[in-house]
């Protein structure tokens, strides 16, 4: 096994060239959510700029930073509510608070629309890089303080707000953000409608990759996850045998890849995986079918699988693909902002929740090569030494005993899931207290009221208008 402690400019500029097929994947993954197709483009939409603390919770800390926000005020009369929608893990857009089914909402009681920017990502920089020395100020607990600050602030300035009711939404983690805000500053606002909450932190979340493959055998049928399975498993026992040079041929990898490394071989199987995964994660009516069809087209297991990957590495360009440790690690050196949020994210899960997708279970059709050593391993490489295993699994308890996991403890918080959706593992799913949309994937429920929503799908947003209208009463 090899360990990665440092990298020479050169190999980090290759890294970086050839890490696009990691970005590209992970972006998929982590991207804003869909936005409404019914847009109201005559809606003029506010950028502003509020001060916040660097950290709330440090009296000593007196330096300041801008947050990005953005304010659709075309339907607010004053007095109205306000409804703000929260921005995670991606830089904040104007296309989310001028359509959708939030948008239909604000147009109903007239309320405010405002598009917060979680700091560190997008345009809200805290500091001028993500160093490790900067990137400590990156964490949810002062991401909700600086919610807490736009709410009085923006209620205290603006005109009409100051006895306002406001609502919060989000989705994916910024549906954990709406989640956890009502449970740390529950006056601060009236309701929330979290979309594809995952709420219990955990290191080894197996569950991930279970859930991908139940939604491919779902929707694109046995002989699908088969394939994968057994094309998967062909590769695997192909580099247990001293036949990896075949498969580095197939997938065409660059040089540096080593067939006999643990980290690079864990590498190339978690991006397989991950690969997989955001075809589920961001499904629409035919997705999983149409990449099915392409693996089941191939000649046999091997090839059918192989093919499909290949399409996918060919959308970053170059004549081989860099899929080794050492490129991964390139791209999350780099602390410059760059448009890439890997280094941010992956931060935030060393730190704070785990949420490491790996290969510990055997009900997944992705083998067995990303186990959870691989995530920590690379959490120490980037961040430091004392991310160990143990560390990371410490920072995940005090997650769930600060926030309850899957008892928040949280009243007027309206909890929806994908059922193809992976992230739903995590969060609550129990039918008296959340809502599943059969055969809908990751944040599918933002969008308006549509003829082509299913009965369960209409009748939730039904159910999030019903709840609004009673919240801010």
């Amino acid at each position: 096994m090899k360990f990665w402690f440092g990298v020479s400019l050169a190999l980090l500029a290759v890294a970086q060239a050839n890490g696009s097929i990691f970005q590209r994947t992970f972006k998929r993954i982590h991207e804003e959510p869909p936005l409404p197709s019914n847009q109201n483009r005559a809606d003029v939409v506010q950028t502003l700029w509020i001060e916040q603390e660097l950290d709330h919770f440090d009296p000593s800390e007196t330096r300041t930073w801008q947050m990005r926000y953005m304010l659709n005020d075309a339907l607010y009369k004053s007095g109205a509510p306000l409804f703000i929608y929260l921005g995670g893990e991606w830089a904040i857009s104007s296309g989310s608070i001028t359509g959708g089914h939030l948008y239909d909402m604000a147009k109903e009681h007239n309320a405010l629309l405002a598009y917060t920017e979680h700091r560190f990502y997008g345009q809200s920089k805290p500091l001028p890089d993500l160093s490790n020395e900067n990137i400590k100020y990156l964490s949810v607990n002062q991401s909700l303080a600086d919610l807490a600050h736009f709410i009085n602030t923006i209620k205290e300035n603006y005109e009409g707000l100051s006895e306002s009711k406001v609502v919060i939404v989000g989705g994916s983690y910024s549906a954990t953000m709406v989640t956890w805000f009502k449970r740390l500053y529950p006056d601060l606002v009236a309701g929330g409608w979290a979309s594809s909450a995952p709420l219990f932190a955990k290191l080894n979340f197996v569950e991930y990759k279970e859930v991908t493959g139940q939604s491919i055998e779902q929707m694109g049928g046995t002989a699908c996850y088969k394939r994968i399975e057994n094309g998967i498993a062909e590769m695997e026992s192909m580099i247990a045998t001293k036949r990896g040079a075949e498969v580095k041929a197939l997938l065409k990898l660059c040089e540096p890849f080593d067939v006999y490394s643990d980290l690079d071989v864990w590498t190339l199987f978690s991006e397989i995986s991950d690969i997989f995964a955001g075809v589920v994660q961001t499904h629409n009516s035919g997705q999983i079918e149409g990449v099915c069809q392409k693996i089941l087209a191939g000649s046999n297991d091997l090839n059918g699988v192989a093919g499909y990957l290949l399409d996918v590495f060919e959308e970053s360009g170059g004549k081989c693909f860099d899929l080794s440790y050492d490129a991964i690690i390139g791209v999350l050196l780099d602390t410059t902002y760059n448009g890439n949020i890997m280094r941010q994210w992956i931060f935030q899960t060393c730190n704070e929740y785990g949420w490491y997708q790996t290969s510990g279970s055997n009900a997944q059709p992705f083998g067995s090569k990303f186990p959870a050593t691989y995530y920590t391993t690379m959490c120490g490489d980037i961040y430091g030494s004392q991310y160990t295993n143990e560390f990371i699994s410490n920072q995940v308890s005090v997650t769930n005993q600060y926030f309850g996991g899957l008892s928040p403890g949280v009243e007027n918080v309206y909890l929806t899931h994908g059922q193809l959706d992976p992230w739903r593992a995590m969060g609550i799913q129990n039918a008296t207290q959340a809502t599943i949309i059969p055969e809908y994937a990751h944040c599918k429920d933002l969008s308006s009221i549509s003829s082509r929503d299913s009965a369960e799908m209409k009748a939730s947003k039904e159910r999030i208008a019903e709840l609004v209208r009673e919240w801010v009463k």
